[in-house]
Formats: C-alpha cells, sequence, structure tokens
C-alpha cells in the first residue's frame, strides 16, 4: 500500500476537526466538554504542523496533489500542497495549537460554552481548507466556512447590543470580501469556465485584465485581513470574542488572507508587472500608520491589540509590495528579500500576537476588566502573565533580540535596494513608504509602553484591580510556549529565513543565501560589506551587560544604601487618581495626528470656584474610513429602503405589470447587445 501523501493527511486531519465539531453540538453544556474538544483540537493541530514542517523542510520545494469527485462536476475538489501552502499551514496550526492549549484553561470562565465549543475546530477546519483548495470553488466555498464559523464565534455573547453590530458589520464585510474573489476567480477563469488553479496558473489572467484581477484581489483578501480602509470589523469583532478565538482570528485568520493574495499575484495571475506593487505599497503604508495610530488612542486593552493587528498586516502588505516591485523588474534576489521578510513577519505576527491576547484575555478574567484606566498595578497581583506580556509588546515594538526585530529589520534591508529599481514612480514612493514604516514603529513602541505601563505597573485603579490573581497553569503555559518561540525566533532568525527558501524559490524564482552557513549564526541579507545582524550575539550581550550590572549594584552599592521614606510632595497617601492615564500618555500624540487623522475634538468641562464637581475632559475621536466611505452608504440603504417599503403593499394587477416591464426591459438589452 503506498504511503499516505502530506496533502491526504492534512485531510484527515480536517476531517478529524470536523467530526469535533459535530460531537460538540451534543456534549457542549458538559463540565468536560472544553477537555474533549480542546484536546482533540489540540492534537489534531500538532500532528497537522508536524506534517506541513516536515513537507516545507524535507520536501523542500515539492507538491502534493488530490482531486475528490465533489465540488463542481466537470473540474472536482482539487487539493494541494506546495511550499507556500505547507508555511502557512504551519502558521495556522501552531497557533490553533497555543489557542486549543489557552481553552483548556480558558474554558473553564466561559459562559456559554455550547456556543463556542462546536465552531471552535469549524474555524480550524475551515482556515486549513483554504490554504489546501486548488480550485476556485472549493476555496470560497472553504473561505465562506471559515467567515461563517468565525462569525458565529464573534456573536457567542450576542444578548449584547455592541456584539451583535460586531457580528454584523462582520459579516457584511465577509460577504464583500467573498463576491470580490468571486469577481476575481471569474475573470481569471474566463468563458472557458477554467476554475481549477492549474488551468488559471497555465493561462494567466485575460490580457488587460491583470490590473483589475489584483484590485478585486486586493479589495477580497484585504477586508478579511483589515486593509484600510477595509478595517472596520476588525476593532469591533475582536473584542466581542472569547480571547482565544480573538488570538485565532488576528494571529491566524488574517494570514489566510495574506496567503489568498501571495497565492493569486504571484502564482495564478501571470507574469509579475512592476506596477502592480504601487496600490499595494500605498496601501499598506497608509494601513501600518493609521493602524498604530488609532492603536495609541484606545482605551480598551483588546481593542488596542486589534488595531495593532491592523498595523502589521500593513507592514506585511509593504513586503510584499516591494516582492511585486523587485519581481516586475527581474531583480529576483532583492525580491526573494522582500517575500522573505513578509513571510517572517506572518511568522512573527501570529506568534507574539495570540502571546498578546492571551495575555489580555488573562486580564480579563482576573479582573473582569477591558479599559485600561481600571487597571494598574497587576504585575505585583500577575507576574507570570505580566512578565509574559512583556514579552510580546516587546516583540511587537520589534526591539532586539526578539522576533519582531528580524523580520522588520529584513524589510528595511529591502527598502534600501530600491535605488537600483528603474522606475522614478518607485523611486519616489517606496523611501516615503520607508519613511512611514519607520514612524509606525516608533508609535508601535510608544503603543506598548502605554499598554504594559498603564496595565500592569503603577498602582491599582479599582477594587477589581487590587484583587486580581494570577490564572490557571495551562493559559500560563500556551504563554511561556509562544515567549519561547518569540525567543527563539529572534536569537535564530537564520533558521527560519533557510526554512523560507523553498517558498521564497516557487513564488520569486530565487531565496537568500543560506544563512546557517554564516558565523555564529548571523543574518547577512545582501553582503556582509552592506549589513548583517546577529540575534545571538545581541541576546548575549543584553543577559551579560544586565547580569554585571545588577551584580554590580547588589554587591557593591546595597551596603551603602539608606532607607528613608520617599519625598511625597506633601501628600504621603496619594490616590492612585494622580498616576499617568492611558489618555494622558497618549495626549501628545493624539495633539500632533489627531486633527487630520482623527477629526479629534477635546471639551473641557472646568466647574466655576466653589463648585465642588471634578474637572472633566471628554475626547471625541471619529474613524475617517467609518464617517466617509461606510455612514453615507449606511444612510443611502436606509433613504431607499425606506423610499421602496410601499412596493411590497401593491395589488397584483401592479405586481404582474412590474414584472412585465421588467421582462421587456431585459428583452430589450438582449436585441441591443453586441
Amino acid at each position: 500500500m503506498p504511503a499516505m501523501g502530506p496533502v491526504v493527511a492534512i485531510l484527515w486531519c480536517i476531517a478529524a476537526l470536523l467530526v469535533t465539531g459535530a460531537i460538540a453540538v451534543s456534549i457542549g453544556r458538559l463540565k468536560w466538554a472544553r477537555w474533549l474538544i480542546y484536546g482533540s483540537s489540540l492534537t489534531v493541530c500538532m500532528t497537522a504542523c508536524a506534517i506541513a514542517i516536515t513537507h516545507l523542510i524535507a520536501g523542500r520545494a515539492s507538491v502534493s496533489e488530490i482531486v475528490l469527485p465533489l465540488g463542481l462536476p466537470w473540474i472536482g475538489a482539487n487539493f494541494r500542497i506546495d511550499a507556500l501552502a505547507a508555511f502557512f499551514l504551519v502558521v495556522i496550526n501552531l497557533g490553533g495549537a497555543a489557542a486549543s492549549l489557552y481553552g483548556l484553561g480558558y474554558g473553564s470562565h466561559e459562559t456559554a460554552p455550547e456556543r463556542v465549543l462546536p465552531f471552535f475546530p469549524l474555524f480550524l477546519a475551515g482556515m486549513n481548507l483554504v490554504l489546501l483548495a486548488s480550485d476556485a470553488f472549493t476555496f470560497l466555498l472553504s473561505w465562506e466556512s471559515m467567515s461563517l464559523a468565525s462569525w458565529a464565534l464573534v456573536m457567542t455573547h450576542h444578548r449584547e447590543e455592541e456584539n451583535r453590530r460586531a457580528g454584523y458589520v462582520y459579516i457584511v464585510m465577509a460577504s464583500f470580501g467573498t463576491l470580490a474573489l468571486l469577481l476575481a476567480f471569474g475573470l481569471m477563469a474566463g468563458p472557458e469556465g477554467g476554475y481549477a488553479f492549474a488551468t488559471m496558473r497555465a493561462h494567466g489572467a485575460p490580457s488587460g485584465l491583470a490590473g483589475l484581477v489584483l484590485v478585486l484581489a486586493l479589495l477580497g483578501t484585504g477586508s478579511k485581513a483589515g486593509l484600510v480602509p477595509l478595517h472596520v470589523w476588525l476593532p469591533l469583532a475582536h473584542p466581542a470574542a472569547p480571547s482565544h478565538v480573538s488570538a485565532l482570528m488576528s494571529g491566524v485568520m488574517t494570514k489566510v488572507a495574506v496567503y489568498g493574495f501571495i497565492r493569486i499575484a504571484f502564482d495564478l495571475l501571470g507574469p509579475v508587472s512592476w506596477w502592480w506593487a504601487i496600490p499595494v505599497l500605498f496601501a499598506g503604508a497608509i494601513t501600518a500608520v493609521l493602524g498604530v495610530l488609532t492603536a495609541l488612542m484606545q482605551n480598551d486593552i483588546k481593542r488596542v491589540l486589534a488595531y495593532s493587528t491592523i498595523e502589521n498586516i500593513g507592514l506585511i502588505f509593504v513586503a510584499i509590495g516591494l516582492a511585486l516591485a523587485f519581481q516586475g523588474n527581474g531583480m529576483k534576489a532583492a525580491a526573494a528579500l522582500a517575500m522573505t521578510a513578509a513571510l517572517f513577519h506572518v511568522l512573527n505576527h501570529a506568534l507574539f500576537k495570540s502571546l498578546l491576547f492571551f495575555g489580555a484575555g488573562a486580564v480579563l478574567n482576573a479582573t473582569g476588566e477591558r479599559r485600561m484606566e481600571t487597571l494598574g498595578g497587576l504585575l505585583n497581583r500577575m507576574p507570570a502573565t505580566g512578565l509574559l506580556f512583556l514579552v510580546g509588546a516587546v516583540a511587537i515594538s520589534a526591539l532586539p533580540p526578539l522576533n519582531g526585530f528580524a523580520s522588520e529589520w529584513l524589510m528595511l534591508q529591502a527598502i534600501l535596494l530600491s535605488p537600483a529599481l528603474p522606475q522614478w514612480a518607485l523611486k519616489l514612493l517606496i523611501p516615503a513608504v520607508g519613511a512611514m514604516l519607520a514612524l509606525a514603529a516608533a508609535l508601535a513602541a510608544a503603543c506598548f509602553v502605554r499598554a504594559f505601563g498603564i496595565s500592569f505597573l503603577g498602582r491599582p485603579r479599582s477594587l477589581a484591580a487590587s484583587n486580581a490573581h494570577e490564572v490557571d497553569r495551562l493559559s500560563i503555559a500556551a504563554m511561556a510556549i509562544l515567549a519561547i518561540l518569540c525567543l527563539l525566533a529572534g536569537i535564530f532568525p537564520a533558521l527560519v529565513i533557510d526554512a523560507l527558501a523553498p517558498v521564497s524559490s516557487a513564488l520569486t524564482g530565487a531565496h537568500m543565501p543560506v544563512q546557517t552557513h554564516v558565523a555564529w549564526l548571523s543574518i547577512v541579507p545582501i553582503a556582509e560589506s552592506r549589513s548583517s545582524y546577529n540575534g545571538l550575539l545581541v541576546f548575549l550581550f543584553i543577559a551579560a551587560s544586565a547580569s554585571l550590572s545588577a551584580l554590580a549594584i547588589h554587591r557593591f552599592a546595597s551596603a551603602k544604601l539608606r532607607r528613608a521614606p520617599v519625598w511625597d510632595c506633601g501628600f504621603p497617601d496619594a490616590s492612585p487618581a494622580t498616576q499617568y492615564t492611558a489618555d494622558s500618555f497618549a495626549q501628545p500624540v493624539r495633539r500632533v495626528f489627531g486633527g487630520f487623522a482623527f477629526r479629534a475634538t477635546e471639551v473641557v468641562d472646568m466647574p466655576s470656584p466653589g463648585d465642588g464637581r471634578p474637572a472633566r475632559l471628554t475626547v471625541t475621536l471619529h474613524d475617517l474610513a467609518w464617517d466617509l466611505i461606510y455612514d453615507p452608504v449606511i444612510r443611502l440603504v436606509a433613504y431607499l429602503a425606506e423610499r421602496l417599503n410601499h412596493l411590497q403593499f401593491l395589488t397584483i394587477r401592479r405586481y404582474l405589470s412590474l414584472v412585465f416591464g421588467a421582462l421587456i426591459l431585459l428583452l430589450l438589452i438582449l436585441a441591443a447587445w453586441p
């Protein structure tokens, strides 16, 4: 009997997830149900991850595929694993395994497990199916399954008005994205109906339609990934969902959208043209800056993380845009560098964003609060969660030696190659994009100094924060595993880069030089004479210098210390209200950028002398995308619905007249059609 190929093995894993979801429907209310459902999901995801890693590393650029007698009758259901799919399978199942482990502990606090447990494995199955799909019908069916399962998880606590609104906006945006992808695939399939990806790959987009297909793919995948201005669902849905589901949606599901765009642009659309990079670079840069700026304005810690996801998606699309620019000009080595940076950041974001959402979920379980203004002092009460959240904050701030720095450093190295591009449009655009990335990186550091400092340092600002306690060991274990992976990927980026070589070769025809052959596991993206980085040496230097400093202070200074009351400025028992708040920390940035980015307004209510009321500052921020795009559309739809409402009260004769008129109009259109 022949050995089972990786695509068949992954399909069996997906079948196991579907069966797990079906079982959860009947046992979801039982106390031990979470152990079975999350335990099974954990086992299946770890198995699928191991299969994908083996195929990516051992199989190199090999392809495994199978056709099942399902789907469209003339092509069946096509499933395929290549290097690109294998890498994203690793990301999805690694994130799914971490979320399942976290769910084993977090699930004990869930008030409606019967609404979460059935859809959790279905969500994982849908994401895996998207990555395996090798025809348009199977891809879109899997995409919709993923969207519907995640929508059901967002609607877990549907009795809350805010959550219902989040679910409504999410399902509308998901439907819009699916429609855009349907049109893109329809244009590539052509009148012959070549919906199999192999057919699209062989023929490419029809002449003159490549640009339209690219825009449709950018809209379809960007609405799921969170590109501005298609991001409006993301900050609503992530806080509404349970925290481990938020981690999956933010750290994992958005990467499925990135996969979809890469698959279309680099694999199915045909030879890359340099100008494709312009809309992708522009959208990515705007998304990165607006995402992190908006994150700095938020008080809800989960909304901070949601907007931060928008920023990181922007960074990934900037790197993809760079790869398109270089590939369109035949600069394969530079394209490989940019693509490797994009894929590396895909993995990194899945790690540290899942870690941060797990930390936010731990805080929510311990305090019942998401608003940073009601937190504070949690590091003393939740030391493990605080330390692990700090690791994630440092990683997402792109500080060495953690993994976020390595991938963003590779992006900047790719930007430094842009002067070699022949087109002046790219010569001018890419440096501007680089400046925006530098701004986004600086703002991201400020954002997470604020998030960690306000939430975990200082004194408790509420009774809930004062009574906080550490969470269960399984939740801490899930966070600890992700923190260790963030550290390892930052210290040994050469191993990750070499593992990504088959993916880069399949997409761009080249890959970065083998990094593990460089001494001390340094990474040299171009040449040693230009730039290099060694995460291991940076880590050793930081660890050694910090240890020596601590030893010197304790050895030589401790005995000379005098202990005395801290100077209290005449207020010996200061109120926690005198501490910095999240709003006060963000005020300088809001004053600089708020006018044009958010149309921010500040209203100060200052009581007159003798009035005992406290002074109040009211800040109003606007999402310009919502105000300028979505709100007018909503009002137009409401207006038309109100005006057309009388149609349901017509007589039979008038209904028949309308049908007859519509038939005549259609016949006239057909007669005039060339």
